[in-house]
């Protein structure tokens, strides 16, 4: 059974970066499209970046427009491991995210396969 757990969520000033981690227990991510989901104080859950699973054709990375060209969804098939680096954070941002990996990235990159538990992540204004 895939068992996904995060890291890297902390208190950030505004404008600041954070790195986030997704590893995989139990099994691999090999085969598995990864992607990481917001779930803002009072909010919907948000599907934030899908980055495919890394077969013969690469990988190709998708985003949500409330991230694109601030965050960065990249994989590292040897480690196992996936990463989502977010720059120029503002106070919108805070929320806990949760990794999450299914066999393709599902429309508008909310409903996998399997969940982590999730990281805080706190933006300060």
């Amino acid at each position: 059974q895939l068992q996904l757990v995060e890291s890297g969520g902390g208190l950030v000033q505004n404008g600041g970066s954070l790195r986030l981690s997704c590893e995989a227990s139990g099994s691999t991510l090999d085969g598995y499209a990864v992607g990481w989901i917001r779930q803002a104080p009072g909010e919907e859950r948000e599907g934030l970046a899908c980055i495919t699973a890394d077969d013969a054709g690469g990988v190709r990375v998708h985003y949500a427009e409330s991230v694109k060209d601030r965050f960065t969804l990249s994989r590292d098939t040897y480690k196992g491991t996936a990463y989502l680096q977010m720059n120029r954070l503002g106070p919108q941002d805070t929320g806990v995210y949760y990794c999450a990996a299914d066999p393709s990235c599902p429309i508008s990159f909310l409903h996998y396969d399997y969940y982590g538990r999730g990281t805080q992540v706190t933006v300060a204004s």
